[in-house]
């Protein structure tokens, strides 16, 4: 197998995992937070904003980092054991079904105008999402440790 392949993949995966660690955290302690803060008349286009912007910072990195999720099955490097991507696997599945089935939901919902009980809602089961991607940072240093001795 290609060494630097192998590599390849892996760095592009920690890397993605990581900056998206350092986003949901930000997202999570600051900006879902102010939203309460916004004025109700301008919360919508507020919003609509929001979502846009967001979607150019956080699909790239979500994208790559579920791509090579799926192919260090195939790349996978020494030291890295099947049992891991699968942990790291699950838990980027309930990532994406949280953002699906919870989160999009919310943002639906705020575009048509702030509601503060979807804003808690919001702010509460993202959340899911916080404490499953620092689990995945935690599970991805941790194979980045065991693949480097």
């Amino acid at each position: 197998m290609n060494e630097s392949l192998v590599r390849l993949v892996w760095l592009l995966h920690l890397a993605s995992t990581l900056y998206m660690t350092g986003v949901i955290w930000f997202v999570q302690v600051v900006h879902y937070p102010l939203f309460d803060g916004t004025g109700r008349a301008e919360f919508s286009a507020y919003e609509r904003r929001h979502t846009d912007a967001t979607t150019y910072v956080v699909a790239p990195p979500m994208l790559l980092e579920a791509a090579t999720a799926l192919l260090l099955f195939w790349f996978r490097p020494p030291g890295i054991a099947t049992w891991q991507l699968w942990a790291g696997t699950a838990l980027l599945a309930v990532i994406w079904l949280s953002t699906a089935f919870v989160q999009i939901p919310c943002h639906e919902v705020l575009s048509r105008g702030f509601e503060s009980d979807v804003q808690r809602r919001l702010v509460s089961t993202n959340w899911i999402r916080t404490a499953a991607w620092s689990l995945r940072a935690l599970l991805m240093l941790w194979m980045a440790w065991t693949s480097v001795r």
